[in-house]
């Protein structure tokens, strides 16, 4: 008998648990990028400035448990809120996951390994500036954070 395919494959996102929900994140740290919308056309620019909590090597939030104390307008994805936002990235697990996606090679979950998302280029690690040092946020937009990581298209065995 085969094995059980894995958790994201067999449940929907509202009926994982939080330990399943939050293993998901593969520690990309693209959606802790500042992003700015026009307006008048609802478009979206990404920005290369991180959240004042995002450690900009790690891409891990340095007080998860807390940062809606520090950042009060961080979002706190569900899957309720997933189907309403239009900013994370195309990599995101949360996102390829509700589209019917499988992961990517590079996801921890996948190749076991945690550093496989920045060996690969799609986590932000050394391409960020601090928030506390960017200035104006329109001086910093970039396309890289909305598009697939160049690097990780490959296919590659874990």
């Amino acid at each position: 008998m085969g094995a059980q395919p894995p958790f994201w494959k067999t449940k929907p996102l509202a009926a994982m648990t939080r330990a399943e929900w939050e293993s998901l994140c593969d520690g990309c740290g693209r959606c802790c990028l500042h992003k700015l919308r026009d307006e008048d056309t609802g478009e979206l620019a990404w920005t290369e400035v991180a959240c004042r909590l995002l450690d900009g090597q790690s891409c891990r939030c340095r007080d998860y448990a807390n940062r809606r104390a520090h950042v009060p307008d961080c979002v706190k994805l569900t899957p309720k809120r997933l189907a309403r936002i239009d900013w994370l990235p195309p990599s995101c697990a949360y996102r390829l996951v509700a589209e019917g996606h499988d992961l990517p090679w590079w996801h921890p979950l996948i190749s076991g390994r945690p550093e496989t998302v920045h060996e690969a280029g799609a986590s932000v690690s050394g391409r960020v500036v601090a928030e506390r040092r960017a200035g104006d946020l329109e001086d910093h937009v970039v396309e890289w954070p909305g598009e697939w990581p160049a690097a990780a298209k490959e296919e590659r065995k874990p």
